[in-house]
């Protein structure tokens, strides 16, 4: 099954801004490409996904702060994060909807 790698978490303090980025093996057109995180003693939620003609759709909690965007030419995806609030704290997975998941990656909001 085709791969999903994640970069580009890390630590930051609160308001600070991180970008996510997600590199498939695989060709991602035309599917519907997203992002999920979990956060301790919580259930995974959806924070933001994008279709393929870039539709979006964003939890509550992040509009306006997050934006989701997709380069069909290289098959990645990014989630650009501004104004950081400790609540962000979480693993975040990338996700495609072909059934792939990546491994996650840890982003941490912390003064």
């Amino acid at each position: 099954q085709a791969q999903l790698v994640e970069s580009g978490g890390g630590l930051v303090q609160p308001g600070g801004s991180l970008r996510l980025s997600c590199a498939a093996s695989r060709s991602i057109v035309g599917y519907y490409m997203g992002w999920h995180r979990q956060a301790p003693g919580k259930e995974r939620e959806l924070v933001a996904g994008i279709e393929n003609r870039g539709r979006t759709d964003y939890a509550t909690s992040v509009k306006g702060r997050f934006t989701i965007s997709r380069d069909n030419a290289d098959n990645t995806i990014y989630l650009q994060m501004n104004n950081l609030q400790p609540e962000d704290t979480a693993v975040y997975y990338c996700f495609a909807a072909w059934g792939s998941w990546g491994q996650g990656i840890q982003v941490t909001v912390s003064s």
